[in-house]
């Protein structure tokens, strides 16, 4: 991995010609980097320190001036680690106060999540640092543009499908110079060159798309730069929703060459519209199918009343909300996969909440896996807040049968860690990907293959094959329980006397899938 060494400024290569000779250079090294705070710097004011470990940027905010901030660890979001108020995280808030440090001293513009190695800094009497020197590495442009890990995608083995959410902030093609996203056409084009160089970089199968324009212009648009870009054949789900003004709308773009779109797109206009759908997809390839479910969960910001007030908990405004958006996806895939008898269930999107919040504990609580957190503990993120902390309101989360399909998952972070001055409409693009949305792009791996519960038949006689151990529910087409019953043999006769005339909903519980068959009682 290539080093960059610090150019120093020209005041501090003036300071250390007079002032250097009269300090001692102290080795210090953090305890323990999770709990250090800056106050454990005050004890040093004036002297200069050779810091051992290396040290993040956390926040860009102010580069042009020569100021950043830094800390021996990145600093989370307390809702990403700890449920909302509770001691642990009212401890993260208190902790985050303190966890950098400013550093003055440097003319090069750097990505947060950067690492300072085997620095020297003198400590200021404001408790600020100065920069003398040292070696910056891991996180640069260099290295992210080397590619992303496919080691990573594919901890559990191979993957033979590759699923994309992103968010392309306010992607319009249409209705630009509205107040939102792209204030014309020459924005637009300028939007459109970083968004299509990142997404055909990512090179996925499918993409889950929100914050795009609603209509099917935009989602076309981006079919065929990734077509023309990639040599791959791509096309979009189409759902027949109408352009009109800067609304946005989530959707789905796929390579035709590797997988086929099957039932959908399902809309579920529970809070928000436009922005939560489902769509069956069948890999080419295996002919095995899976159902994407993707979604952008109202927004934190604005004044909401009663429980989408902001309850000073670290959730934003809205949580009700979106804690009803959430309910809502699981019973969308309850009603969704009775018509396509598939279980498998991947929910992407932008959620608008951290990993310990409401809305994704509703999700975990329903039976799915925060992939996130299976295959990145505590260290995963997609977004940066404007205090320099980081988090991931960008999900990918797999019910029990999709998650033994997963190979592994990771946040390509060519966003988040950027300053946003390189969107595309400011001052500093420079025509490259990076910075293209304000959210890191969540990629995840599949190996699609058969599961013992679709080798159990269910016959036109009413008898179940091969589900010996199962459990077996009966529901009316309205959602009520009419039967149940455990499967006491191979070849099991359902219990379907007493059931009125007419079609109902079955789900076979085996071996730790669920089997949705619609039966027919004449």
């Amino acid at each position: 991995m290539a080093h960059r060494h610090i150019r120093a400024s020209i005041l501090a290569g003036l300071w250390l010609a007079i002032a250097l000779p009269c300090f001692a250079l102290t080795p210090y090294r953090t305890e323990d980097a999770d709990t250090w705070s800056r106050s454990e710097l005050s004890d040093f004011t004036g002297d200069t320190l050779l810091l051992q470990d290396d040290w993040y940027i956390t926040d860009n905010y102010n580069f042009s001036y020569g100021l950043y901030s830094l800390s021996p660890r990145r600093i989370f979001a307390p809702t990403n680690q700890a449920e909302p108020s509770t001691d642990y995280y009212y401890a993260l808030l208190r902790h985050n106060a303190q966890g950098s440090v400013s550093l003055w001293g440097e003319n090069d513009y750097h990505r947060c999540g950067e690492r300072l190695h085997n620095a020297r800094v003198r400590v200021q009497e404001d408790g600020s640092l100065l920069l003398i020197d040292g070696i910056w590495h891991s996180n640069s442009r260099a290295d992210i543009l080397q590619g992303y890990d496919t080691t990573v995608l594919d901890a559990r083995g191979q993957h033979t499908l590759l699923v994309c959410a992103a968010n392309l902030e306010y992607y319009l093609v249409k209705n630009v110079g509205q107040g939102m996203g792209p204030a014309s056409e020459d924005e637009h084009m300028l939007q459109r060159e970083k968004v299509s160089a990142a997404l055909a970089r990512i090179q996925a199968d499918i993409y889950g798309l929100v914050e795009v324009e609603r209509g099917s212009y935009a989602l076309a648009e981006i079919a065929q730069d990734l077509t023309e870009k990639t040599g791959r054949a791509y096309s979009y789900i189409g759902d027949n929703v109408s352009v009109y003004g800067t609304y946005t709308k989530s959707g789905y773009v796929y390579c035709t060459e590797t997988v086929r779109p099957g039932i959908g797109p399902r809309l579920n206009n529970q809070g928000v519209q436009y922005r939560k759908y489902m769509q069956c997809f069948e890999e080419i390839a295996s002919g095995e199918s899976f159902i994407l479910s993707i979604n952008h969960f109202k927004a934190k910001s604005g004044n909401g009343n009663g429980g989408n007030s902001d309850q000073d908990d670290g959730q934003g405004s809205y949580n009700a909300d979106r804690v009803a958006e959430a309910q809502s996806v699981l019973e969308e895939y309850n009603y969704f996969s009775t018509f396509t008898s598939e279980p498998d269930l991947l929910v992407m999107g932008d959620l608008n909440a951290y990993g310990k919040e409401e809305p994704i504990r509703r999700l975990t609580d329903g039976g799915l896996t925060d992939l996130h957190r299976l295959f990145h503990a505590d260290s995963s993120y997609t977004y940066r807040y404007y205090d320099g902390t980081v988090g991931y309101l960008d999900h990918a989360l797999a019910n029990r049968p999709m998650l033994e399909q997963v190979t592994g998952m990771l946040s390509y972070h060519i966003n988040s860690d950027e300053h946003d001055c390189f969107t595309y409409d400011s001052r500093c693009n420079d025509g490259t990907m990076f910075r293209y949305s304000d959210h890191d792009p969540v990629l995840v791996g599949l190996r699609l293959r058969p599961e013992l519960a679709r080798r159990t038949e269910v016959d036109t006689q009413h008898r179940i094959h091969n589900a010996q151990g199962g459990y077996l529910r009966i529901y009316s087409t309205e959602g009520w329980l009419e039967a149940e019953a455990p499967v006491t043999s191979d070849l099991f006769d359902i219990p379907v006397n007493g059931l009125r005339c007419g079609v109902h909903l079955l789900h076979l519980y085996y071996n730790g899938t669920v089997l949705y068959r619609k039966i027919l009682v004449p």
